[in-house]
């Protein structure tokens, strides 16, 4: 590429060599990634993945694409990018999960003011962190140097993931009854969603968010916030080795209220003990300062639940042990009751 150079597109803001740079940078990160499937380097047209179907007699291709949304805002103000890749594979492939399929490959988009290759490199480096957690490889691609669009210090970072699962074996929440039990997976924090308000809410361009605070345990609000999201792809994968998964809830923006009721048949209800819920510190921080409800609390953020898990009442025990087995702290958060109110907090 020594060949390829445009002073004619560096005047008007591109620099490509940047572009080149940035590429040698991220590939020992996205070497960590590669799992068997992964046939191409990164660097060309288009991302190849061998799929191996053994064991899988009618494979389905599930698929899931999301943002990090304005969360990078905080990744702005720390100058620190090397955790919302995370976040990018989470929103991702914590989706890809919620109907028992394993995730296989990760592509990522990023769009910039300005190439600066070790920031692009860093943000790739998380990106490449949480395929590792997932079990997915990096296999592609794209960064756009976008000038006049994008403030030069700026970028937006979005992702696209891919996963199999056998159709015999994807969750079918029309097996959900009365009396099945509500499990619930404990988040990292806020993860990567209603962050339009939490800025709002806590003025965080104002404020001093590397500063400890005690209502957080002497851990910074900037630290707090930029916390990545949780990935519960093999929890969820190992869960399905002990018991039958009868649905699964990824708690992203709409909370209790929008998200557990998609994992839910008609005329069945989630009741969820409200005191069981593991609220996190920041949640409380960002209910007092800007004096939401508590119902709204529960219906834009996860509260300190980022995942919940419907299975038979027979078999709560078994699922609760097989997750602390692989080093989970659940908690057993209700149960279903018939009716069409979809969440019911008492």
């Amino acid at each position: 590429m020594q060949q390829s150079r445009s002073d004619s597109y560096a005047a008007a803001g591109v620099d490509i060599t940047a572009g080149y740079k940035a590429v040698e940078l991220m590939k020992t990160h996205i070497a960590k990634t590669m799992t068997a499937g992964a046939l191409s380097d990164i660097g060309g047209f288009g991302g190849l993945f061998e799929l191996d179907l053994t064991g899988i007699t009618r494979p389905v291709l599930v698929s899931g694409t999301d943002g990090v949304g304005t969360k990078l805002k905080l990744a702005f103000l720390m100058d620190k990018h090397d955790t919302v890749g995370i976040d990018c594979v989470a929103m991702c492939v914590n989706d890809i999960v919620c109907c028992g399929a394993k995730p296989l490959f990760f592509l990522d988009y990023i769009a910039c003011g300005k190439n600066v290759p070790e920031k692009i490199a860093g943000i790739v480096s998380g990106v490449a962190e949480g395929c590792v957690q997932s079990g997915a490889a990096l296999i592609g691609g794209e960064t756009a140097e976008m000038p006049g669009f994008y403030p030069i210090d700026e970028y937006d970072l979005a992702g696209f993931s891919v996963g199999v699962v056998d159709k015999e074996k994807v969750f079918d929440k029309n097996t959900i009854k009365e009396g099945d039990v509500i499990i619930g997976l404990p988040s990292s924090g806020v993860h990567s969603n209603g962050f339009s308000l939490v800025r709002k809410v806590l003025d965080v361009e104002n404020c001093d968010l590397k500063a400890p605070m005690a209502e957080l345990g002497g851990a910074s609000l900037g630290e707090t916030l930029l916390t990545p999201t949780r990935i519960y792809v093999k929890t969820i994968l190992a869960l399905m080795e002990s018991v039958s998964i009868k649905s699964v809830s990824h708690i992203t923006g709409g909370g209790f209220y929008e998200n557990i009721p998609r994992s839910l048949p008609k005329g069945m209800t989630a009741k969820i003990k409200e005191a069981d819920v593991p609220v996190l510190p920041i949640f409380k921080l960002i209910e007092e300062k800007g004096n939401i409800p508590r119902r709204e609390m529960f219906n834009t953020f996860n509260m300190g639940v980022g995942m919940t898990v419907v299975v038979g009442r027979e078999e709560a025990d078994k699922a609760m042990a097989a997750l602390e087995a692989v080093g989970e702290k659940p908690v057993r958060l209700g149960e279903i009751v018939a009716g069409d109110e979809g969440v019911i907090l008492w």
